[in-house]
């Protein structure tokens, strides 16, 4: 059976789609709510497909941090919610190798260093004070996850762009260097988010599906995937 035809999934896209019209019609809260069912939508999916647990933490992480950028007064700790997702994602891409094709690639982590430090340049002056620290440090760690998934996997690496790009324009936003109030460019950070989020998810379960596939079942190797026993084992 395809991964991907599950009714969580199908429940992800269902949820996308009634999120981004509600946030072309600024319905609110309705927009803050669907936005919150994203998340624990693909985190019942890595569930059901035995995915690693350190990504379902990520996705945990993904939520809270929707949550808090959704209540007046807890736009630091939404940051740090989604930062340290980032953490999630960069220490797993980094236990499955991707310090070693980063060496042999040291042009992916340059670039995205560069466009990291470029976009801060274009926002820095509108950041409030207290924002600048907190949004470089952020940024850092959004490279660091486009650079290590780019060296993992091609559909993760795009992913992580995506979700690059979809924090830098709220950064923007923050920053007036785009409308803060249009409809349309909430809807083009959330269609990135959610693209973002669900090419991660799909990549990371599925390759590590593929890799246990190609392996075998060992109960005694240590894994951070639910291990599933084989048909017909007792």
């Amino acid at each position: 059976m395809n991964s991907l035809r599950s009714p969580w999934l199908a429940a992800f896209g269902i949820a996308v789609v009634v999120h981004l019209a509600l946030v072309l019609a600024q319905a609110q809260p309705w927009d803050s709510i669907t936005k919150c069912l994203l998340a624990p939508l693909l985190v019942a999916w890595v569930i059901e497909q035995r995915g690693p647990r350190l990504l379902a933490i990520a996705l945990v992480l993904c939520l809270f941090g929707d949550l808090f950028l959704e209540i007046d007064g807890l736009f630091i700790a939404g940051m740090a919610s989604f930062a340290a997702a980032h953490v999630c994602f960069v220490t797993f891409f980094v236990r499955r190798g991707a310090l070693d094709v980063l060496r042999r690639t040291v042009w992916i982590p340059l670039a995205l260093a560069a466009g990291a430090v470029l976009l801060l340049a274009w926002v820095w002056s509108g950041l409030e004070p207290g924002l600048r620290v907190p949004v470089v440090v952020y940024a850092l760690l959004l490279a660091s996850t486009a650079a290590t998934a780019l060296a993992v996997d091609l559909r993760a690496g795009i992913g992580a762009l995506l979700f690059l790009f979809s924090d830098g324009l709220i950064a923007a936003r923050i920053a007036d260097r785009v409308p803060e109030e249009s409809a349309f460019g909430g809807f083009v950070v959330m269609l990135t988010y959610s693209l973002a989020l669900f090419l991660l998810t799909t990549a990371i379960v599925q390759k590590e599906a593929r890799s246990r596939a190609a392996g075998g079942f060992d109960a005694t190797r240590a894994t951070d995937c639910w291990p599933k026993l084989p048909a017909g084992a007792v």
